[in-house]
Protein backbone atom coordinates (compact mmCIF):
# COMPACT_ATOMS: atom_id res chain seq x y z
CA UNK A 1 0.00 0.00 0.00
CA UNK A 2 1.60 3.46 -0.73
CA UNK A 3 2.21 5.21 1.52
CA UNK A 4 0.18 8.77 1.91
CA UNK A 5 2.39 11.83 0.52
CA UNK A 6 1.76 15.19 2.46
CA UNK A 7 2.59 17.21 -0.43
CA UNK A 8 0.55 15.38 -3.05
CA UNK A 9 -3.01 15.37 -1.24
CA UNK A 10 -6.23 15.42 -3.46
CA UNK A 11 -9.58 17.13 -3.70
CA UNK A 12 -12.60 14.38 -4.83
CA UNK A 13 -12.15 15.54 -8.57
CA UNK A 14 -8.16 14.48 -8.16
CA UNK A 15 -6.84 18.52 -8.04
CA UNK A 16 -4.08 18.69 -5.90
CA UNK A 17 -4.81 20.64 -2.89
CA UNK A 18 -2.26 23.33 -2.19
CA UNK A 19 -0.81 24.36 1.47
CA UNK A 20 -2.67 20.95 1.88
CA UNK A 21 -0.77 19.14 4.49
CA UNK A 22 -1.18 15.39 6.12
CA UNK A 23 -2.32 16.60 9.57
CA UNK A 24 -5.19 19.40 8.46
CA UNK A 25 -6.40 16.35 6.02
CA UNK A 26 -7.20 14.08 9.02
CA UNK A 27 -8.51 16.67 10.96
CA UNK A 28 -11.09 17.92 8.51
CA UNK A 29 -11.94 14.37 7.15
CA UNK A 30 -11.15 11.27 9.35
CA UNK A 31 -13.31 9.04 7.27
CA UNK A 32 -11.67 10.42 3.89
CA UNK A 33 -8.20 9.98 5.47
CA UNK A 34 -8.94 6.51 6.87
CA UNK A 35 -10.15 5.76 3.25
CA UNK A 36 -7.08 6.97 1.33
CA UNK A 37 -5.14 4.98 3.62
CA UNK A 38 -6.22 1.42 2.86
CA UNK A 39 -8.20 -0.45 0.15
CA UNK A 40 -10.81 -2.53 1.22
CA UNK A 41 -11.94 -5.45 -0.13
CA UNK A 42 -15.64 -5.84 -1.31
CA UNK A 43 -18.37 -7.79 0.34
CA UNK A 44 -18.37 -11.35 -0.53
CA UNK A 45 -22.05 -11.55 -2.46
CA UNK A 46 -23.81 -14.60 -2.09
CA UNK A 47 -26.91 -15.30 -4.35
CA UNK A 48 -30.35 -16.50 -2.81
CA UNK A 49 -29.82 -20.24 -3.87
CA UNK A 50 -26.56 -20.29 -2.02
CA UNK A 51 -28.04 -19.20 0.82
CA UNK A 52 -31.07 -21.50 0.21
CA UNK A 53 -29.48 -24.75 -0.72
CA UNK A 54 -27.91 -26.10 2.53
CA UNK A 55 -31.63 -25.46 4.50
CA UNK A 56 -33.07 -27.56 1.64
CA UNK A 57 -30.28 -30.03 1.30
CA UNK A 58 -30.86 -30.79 5.42
CA UNK A 59 -34.69 -30.34 4.93
CA UNK A 60 -34.42 -32.82 2.56
CA UNK A 61 -31.98 -35.48 4.66
CA UNK A 62 -34.43 -34.92 7.81
CA UNK A 63 -37.16 -36.13 5.77
CA UNK A 64 -35.21 -38.75 4.19
CA UNK A 65 -34.18 -40.12 7.90
CA UNK A 66 -37.78 -39.85 8.55
CA UNK A 67 -39.17 -41.73 6.27
CA UNK A 68 -36.48 -44.27 6.44
CA UNK A 69 -37.36 -45.09 10.41
CA UNK A 70 -41.06 -45.10 9.53
CA UNK A 71 -40.64 -47.90 7.27
CA UNK A 72 -38.79 -49.98 10.30
CA UNK A 73 -40.78 -51.97 12.77
CA UNK A 74 -39.55 -50.61 15.96
CA UNK A 75 -39.07 -52.93 19.31
CA UNK A 76 -39.91 -51.56 22.57
CA UNK A 77 -36.55 -50.70 23.30
CA UNK A 78 -36.07 -48.87 20.32
CA UNK A 79 -39.09 -47.53 20.69
CA UNK A 80 -38.32 -45.70 23.92
CA UNK A 81 -35.30 -44.09 22.13
CA UNK A 82 -36.28 -43.03 19.16
CA UNK A 83 -39.46 -40.65 19.49
CA UNK A 84 -40.24 -36.79 19.44
CA UNK A 85 -40.20 -36.62 23.45
CA UNK A 86 -36.84 -37.96 23.78
CA UNK A 87 -35.38 -36.29 20.17
CA UNK A 88 -36.81 -33.27 21.26
CA UNK A 89 -35.37 -33.24 24.56
CA UNK A 90 -32.03 -34.39 23.80
CA UNK A 91 -31.69 -31.82 20.64
CA UNK A 92 -32.54 -28.89 23.38
CA UNK A 93 -29.71 -29.96 25.62
CA UNK A 94 -27.52 -30.68 22.80
CA UNK A 95 -28.01 -27.39 21.81
CA UNK A 96 -28.07 -25.87 25.15
CA UNK A 97 -24.50 -27.39 25.65
CA UNK A 98 -22.99 -25.72 21.93
CA UNK A 99 -24.63 -22.51 22.47
CA UNK A 100 -23.44 -21.83 26.07
CA UNK A 101 -19.84 -23.23 25.63
CA UNK A 102 -19.73 -21.09 22.56
CA UNK A 103 -21.09 -18.16 24.38
CA UNK A 104 -18.04 -18.27 27.23
CA UNK A 105 -15.65 -19.13 24.82
CA UNK A 106 -16.34 -15.71 22.74
CA UNK A 107 -16.30 -13.91 26.50
CA UNK A 108 -12.91 -15.24 27.35
CA UNK A 109 -11.03 -16.02 24.34
CA UNK A 110 -11.60 -12.54 22.46
CA UNK A 111 -10.85 -10.37 25.60
CA UNK A 112 -7.76 -12.73 25.77
CA UNK A 113 -6.46 -12.76 22.14
CA UNK A 114 -7.01 -8.48 22.56
CA UNK A 115 -4.75 -8.21 25.31
CA UNK A 116 -2.10 -10.51 23.95
CA UNK A 117 -1.48 -8.51 20.79
CA UNK A 118 -1.21 -5.23 22.89
CA UNK A 119 2.84 -4.52 23.27
CA UNK A 120 3.17 -5.31 26.70
CA UNK A 121 2.03 -8.62 26.90
CA UNK A 122 3.52 -10.17 23.87
CA UNK A 123 5.96 -11.74 25.98
CA UNK A 124 3.67 -14.22 27.96
CA UNK A 125 1.79 -14.65 24.64
CA UNK A 126 3.82 -18.10 23.66
CA UNK A 127 2.63 -19.44 27.11
CA UNK A 128 -0.71 -18.55 26.64
CA UNK A 129 -1.16 -19.93 23.07
CA UNK A 130 0.30 -23.23 24.57
CA UNK A 131 -1.37 -23.82 27.28
CA UNK A 132 -4.81 -23.01 24.97
CA UNK A 133 -3.37 -25.77 22.61
CA UNK A 134 -3.05 -28.30 25.22
CA UNK A 135 -7.15 -28.73 25.64
CA UNK A 136 -7.28 -29.09 21.51
CA UNK A 137 -4.01 -31.25 21.54
CA UNK A 138 -5.91 -33.85 23.43
CA UNK A 139 -8.45 -35.86 22.24
CA UNK A 140 -11.92 -34.32 23.44
CA UNK A 141 -13.37 -37.61 25.14
CA UNK A 142 -10.47 -37.24 27.06
CA UNK A 143 -11.20 -34.04 28.22
CA UNK A 144 -14.47 -34.74 29.28
CA UNK A 145 -13.08 -37.41 31.14
CA UNK A 146 -11.03 -36.16 32.80
CA UNK A 147 -12.78 -33.13 34.06
CA UNK A 148 -15.88 -35.88 34.90
CA UNK A 149 -12.88 -37.88 36.91
CA UNK A 150 -10.87 -35.05 38.81
CA UNK A 151 -14.04 -32.30 39.25
CA UNK A 152 -17.90 -33.19 38.61
CA UNK A 153 -20.24 -34.91 35.88
CA UNK A 154 -22.81 -33.29 34.68
CA UNK A 155 -23.77 -30.35 32.49
CA UNK A 156 -21.28 -27.55 34.16
CA UNK A 157 -18.31 -30.26 33.86
CA UNK A 158 -19.23 -30.62 30.34
CA UNK A 159 -19.47 -26.80 29.57
CA UNK A 160 -16.20 -26.40 30.69
CA UNK A 161 -14.55 -29.16 28.62
CA UNK A 162 -16.64 -27.97 25.46
CA UNK A 163 -14.91 -24.88 26.10
CA UNK A 164 -11.46 -25.81 26.85
CA UNK A 165 -11.20 -27.93 23.57
CA UNK A 166 -12.50 -25.01 21.39
CA UNK A 167 -11.09 -21.88 22.89
CA UNK A 168 -7.79 -22.14 20.57
CA UNK A 169 -9.49 -21.23 17.11
CA UNK A 170 -11.00 -17.88 18.61
CA UNK A 171 -7.85 -16.89 20.57
CA UNK A 172 -5.95 -16.96 17.66
CA UNK A 173 -7.98 -15.96 15.47
CA UNK A 174 -8.61 -13.10 17.22
CA UNK A 175 -4.95 -12.78 17.42
CA UNK A 176 -4.32 -13.11 14.02
CA UNK A 177 -7.06 -10.65 12.59
CA UNK A 178 -5.69 -7.81 15.02
CA UNK A 179 -2.12 -8.17 13.40
CA UNK A 180 -3.10 -8.34 10.35
CA UNK A 181 -4.39 -4.52 10.44
CA UNK A 182 -2.33 -2.95 8.53
CA UNK A 183 0.15 -0.31 10.60
CA UNK A 184 -0.69 2.68 8.65
CA UNK A 185 -4.29 2.34 9.22
CA UNK A 186 -3.32 2.59 13.01
CA UNK A 187 -1.06 5.20 12.03
CA UNK A 188 -3.37 7.27 10.29
CA UNK A 189 -6.04 6.84 13.14
CA UNK A 190 -3.30 7.87 15.89
CA UNK A 191 -2.89 10.99 13.55
CA UNK A 192 -6.01 12.40 13.82
CA UNK A 193 -5.71 12.41 17.53
CA UNK A 194 -7.58 8.78 18.28
CA UNK A 195 -6.41 7.67 21.59
CA UNK A 196 -5.06 3.71 21.60
CA UNK A 197 -8.54 2.86 22.88
CA UNK A 198 -10.48 4.53 20.08
CA UNK A 199 -8.32 2.81 17.44
CA UNK A 200 -8.58 -0.71 19.04
CA UNK A 201 -12.49 0.24 19.22
CA UNK A 202 -13.13 1.71 15.83
CA UNK A 203 -10.02 0.61 13.47
CA UNK A 204 -8.66 -2.73 14.79
CA UNK A 205 -11.20 -4.76 15.86
CA UNK A 206 -13.89 -3.56 12.84
CA UNK A 207 -11.16 -4.28 10.25
CA UNK A 208 -10.10 -7.83 12.40
CA UNK A 209 -14.23 -8.88 12.60
CA UNK A 210 -14.23 -10.97 9.56
CA UNK A 211 -11.12 -13.15 10.98
CA UNK A 212 -12.79 -13.47 14.52
CA UNK A 213 -15.90 -14.88 12.92
CA UNK A 214 -14.61 -17.76 11.11
CA UNK A 215 -13.01 -18.49 14.13
CA UNK A 216 -16.06 -18.27 16.42
CA UNK A 217 -17.59 -20.58 13.32
CA UNK A 218 -15.16 -22.80 14.33
CA UNK A 219 -15.35 -23.22 17.68
CA UNK A 220 -19.32 -23.44 17.37
CA UNK A 221 -19.09 -26.51 14.64
CA UNK A 222 -16.61 -28.25 17.21
CA UNK A 223 -18.82 -28.02 20.11
CA UNK A 224 -21.67 -29.08 17.88
CA UNK A 225 -19.82 -32.20 17.28
CA UNK A 226 -18.02 -33.07 20.55
CA UNK A 227 -21.58 -32.10 22.70
CA UNK A 228 -22.34 -35.61 21.28
CA UNK A 229 -19.64 -36.91 23.70
CA UNK A 230 -21.17 -34.99 27.11
CA UNK A 231 -23.45 -37.83 27.10
CA UNK A 232 -20.21 -39.99 29.14
CA UNK A 233 -20.77 -37.57 31.81
CA UNK A 234 -24.37 -37.50 31.95
CA UNK A 235 -24.86 -34.27 30.51
CA UNK A 236 -27.62 -35.58 27.69
CA UNK A 237 -27.77 -34.09 23.75
CA UNK A 238 -28.22 -36.18 21.05
CA UNK A 239 -25.10 -38.82 21.96
CA UNK A 240 -27.53 -40.21 24.54
CA UNK A 241 -29.31 -41.88 21.20
CA UNK A 242 -26.23 -42.79 19.79
CA UNK A 243 -24.85 -44.65 22.70
CA UNK A 244 -28.02 -46.19 23.56
CA UNK A 245 -28.11 -47.54 20.29
CA UNK A 246 -24.64 -48.37 20.76
CA UNK A 247 -25.35 -50.36 23.95
CA UNK A 248 -28.45 -51.94 22.88
CA UNK A 249 -26.93 -52.87 19.80
CA UNK A 250 -30.45 -50.78 17.51
CA UNK A 251 -29.00 -50.23 14.33
CA UNK A 252 -31.85 -47.98 13.93
CA UNK A 253 -30.95 -46.06 17.15
CA UNK A 254 -27.04 -45.27 16.45
CA UNK A 255 -28.57 -44.00 12.89
CA UNK A 256 -30.86 -42.02 14.06
CA UNK A 257 -28.75 -40.14 16.48
CA UNK A 258 -25.56 -39.81 14.63
CA UNK A 259 -27.76 -38.43 11.32
CA UNK A 260 -29.25 -35.75 13.69
CA UNK A 261 -25.94 -34.64 15.28
CA UNK A 262 -24.73 -34.54 11.66
CA UNK A 263 -28.30 -32.30 10.43
CA UNK A 264 -27.49 -30.30 13.57
CA UNK A 265 -23.86 -29.49 12.87
CA UNK A 266 -24.70 -28.53 9.36
CA UNK A 267 -27.50 -26.37 10.41
CA UNK A 268 -25.56 -24.68 12.86
CA UNK A 269 -22.40 -24.11 10.51
CA UNK A 270 -25.47 -22.52 7.75
CA UNK A 271 -26.68 -20.32 10.39
CA UNK A 272 -22.82 -19.08 11.62
CA UNK A 273 -21.85 -18.53 8.11
CA UNK A 274 -25.61 -16.27 7.16
CA UNK A 275 -24.58 -14.43 10.79
CA UNK A 276 -21.18 -13.85 9.53
CA UNK A 277 -21.94 -12.47 6.32
CA UNK A 278 -24.68 -10.43 7.93
CA UNK A 279 -22.20 -8.67 10.65
CA UNK A 280 -19.27 -8.25 7.85
CA UNK A 281 -18.83 -4.83 8.60
CA UNK A 282 -19.53 -2.80 5.21
CA UNK A 283 -16.71 -2.62 2.69
CA UNK A 284 -15.24 -6.29 3.98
Amino acid sequence: MPALDKRDLRDADGVVVPGQTLGTALEDDADAALAAAVVLPRRRHVSLLGYLGMPLALALASLALYLWVQGKTLDSIEERRVNSDVIGEELLQHLKLSVVSTAFVIGLAVPLGILLTRSFARWITPVVVGVANIGQSVPSIGVIVLLALWWDIGFRAAIVALVAYSFLPVLRNTMVGLEQVDHAVIEAGRGMGMTKLAVLGRVELPLAVPIILAGVRTALVINVGTAALATFTSAGGLGVIVVGGISTSRETTIVTGAVLTAILALSIDWVAGVVEDVLRPKGL
